[in-house]
């Protein structure tokens, strides 16, 4: 049974539901923060769900066999109990789940923040070789991510945080982020099973951060013109958007550009 947080009208609304799709070693709960609360105060049913294997969700076999298929049959079985077809909203590794969503669902509409870009995530994997070569390395030999990435508050900040978050909250977040094996769902996003953006119909709003040290702004860009549209990169901000000092601006932004692609409508 997967982890489903859900805020914000249960039953008919004028407004499109949003589903929330966080990224890897991240749950639910990165959502629920600030975003969940932010948009059900507007009148939208608020959704993010856990993949399998990450925050309360259980793992129905191993991870090591997880592939980025079972992740998007996850979100499709939350958008499939909603009223109408959500907008989803992926961050991070839940961006490229969106992305692949979309390949074969019908949504109005979707945003991707510091999402993997459409090439995948070699550069990450280069960068954090080159940061940490021992953790890395050692990390991928052991076929867990997590201690070269988030084991300490120390590198949770440095690789999702701004340094004007309190400490006391970092080591909240890193006290909560799962570990991510060396499995198939990861090979996918190297190199296997990359996005197609030309099987994608749905208008897309990308979304960047300034500082982010995870995925570029010329990545973040490129994930843009993939998809026909033009990036928005807010400045001063981490990889962790939604967690961000600056989470109500993006917040603020999605919400005005729902009002302009998803105008208030009956429900079917």
């Amino acid at each position: 049974m997967l982890e489903v947080i859900d805020k914000g009208p249960v039953g008919d609304s004028q407004k499109t539901p949003l589903l929330f799709v966080h990224g890897a070693w991240h749950g639910a709960w990165c959502w629920d923060e600030h975003f969940l609360d932010f948009f059900a105060a507007r009148g939208y049913r608020s959704v993010a769900v856990s993949l399998r294997g990450h925050g309360n969700s259980p793992a129905p076999g191993s991870m090591r066999l997880c592939s980025m298929a079972d992740f998007v049959d996850d979100v499709a079985s939350v958008a499939d109990g909603l009223p109408r077809r959500p907008v989803v909203i992926g961050h991070s590794m839940g961006g490229f789940v969106v992305q692949k969503y979309l390949e074969t669902h019908d949504a109005p509409a979707a945003a991707l923040l510091a999402s993997v870009p459409p090439s995948g995530i070699a550069r990450f994997f280069l960068h954090r070789f080159q940061r940490h070569p021992w953790l890395t390395a050692r990390s991928l030999a052991l076929g867990k991510s997590l201690p070269s990435v988030g084991g300490t508050p120390e590198l949770a900040r440095e690789t999702f945080l701004c340094e004007a978050i309190p400490h006391a909250d970092v080591a909240r977040y890193a006290a909560q982020l799962n570990e991510e094996y060396v499995s198939r769902f990861v090979l996918e996003m190297l190199v296997l099973n990359l996005p197609r953006p030309r099987l994608v119909s749905a208008p897309l709003l990308v979304l960047g951060a300034e500082d982010d040290i995870v995925f570029t702004q010329r990545e973040v860009r490129a994930t843009a013109a993939a998809y026909r549209t033009e990036a928005e990169i807010f400045p001063a901000m981490a990889h962790d958007m939604m967690l961000e000092p600056g989470w109500e601006a993006v917040a603020e932004r999605i919400h005005a550009w729902l009002q302009t692609r998803c105008p208030t409508t009956l429900p079917r």
